[in-house]
């Protein structure tokens, strides 16, 4: 007789390179038939060739449409495909529109790839679970930023100047400082001149995701 397991189709859309291979070979592990790709126009092609069981996703791709935006074309196109999303973003919470029964993963929650491979065999049997950290009240403004904003918001957190952050980024001081005061106008935290807003950005990091780790990025 031949093989007559369940095949196992899963579409990965991870803009960043590394994550996007290392999802794609914890998968691949898992038995998986795994097809990755950069970019939700990519992932929306490979739909017409691949007709995936899971969709893995991003939230912020780094163009739109982003990773939220992606699952309802998934889902209006594949309505049976089970969707995870893998992110950076603290909680679900900070989204509105998100497909009923989907996944939210918070990608610093993960202790190993088989917490991944555990949310996304309970999506697909039905069983959708949330993997993030305890959300404080405060915690839904960090879904506003954009991937840039957030890693911004690390360093300021770590106690990076704006100089520093110029030159681990490779940009201008000028790019940076507009940079972090778009930053802290999405927060809501250069409203008041009670406010030191970048002392107020640090706490608001470091009570979402617990202080960064200064040596983790040099």
């Amino acid at each position: 007789m031949g093989d007559t397991r369940w095949v196992r189709r899963v579409l990965v859309v991870e803009d960043q390179p590394f994550m996007r291979a290392l999802v794609a070979e914890a998968l691949r592990g898992a038995e998986f038939e795994v097809h990755a790709c950069a970019s939700s126009s990519e992932a929306v092609s490979m739909l017409a060739t691949v007709d995936p069981d899971v969709l893995v996703t991003d939230i912020d791709l780094g163009s739109r449409p982003n990773g939220v935006e992606l699952a309802h074309v998934v889902k209006s196109l594949s309505p049976g495909c089970a969707i995870v999303f893998l992110t950076n973003y603290p909680s679900e919470a900070s989204f509105s529109e998100l497909p009923a029964g989907s996944t939210f993963v918070n990608k610093s929650s993960l202790d190993s790839v088989d917490g991944l491979i555990s949310a996304v065999n309970s999506t697909l049997v039905e069983l959708p679970v949330t993997v993030a950290p305890p959300l404080p009240s405060n915690a839904t403004k960090i879904g506003v930023l954009t991937r840039v904003q957030l890693d911004i918001l690390r360093m300021i957190a770590e106690g990076w100047s704006n100089a520093e952050i110029a030159k681990q980024r490779g940009s201008s001081v000028r790019s940076v400082e507009k940079a972090v005061s778009r930053t802290f106008e999405a927060l809501g935290l250069n409203r008041s001149p009670s406010v030191n807003p970048r002392v107020a950005a640090a706490t608001l990091y470091a009570r979402t995701f617990g202080w960064p780790d200064p040596d983790s990025d040099k």
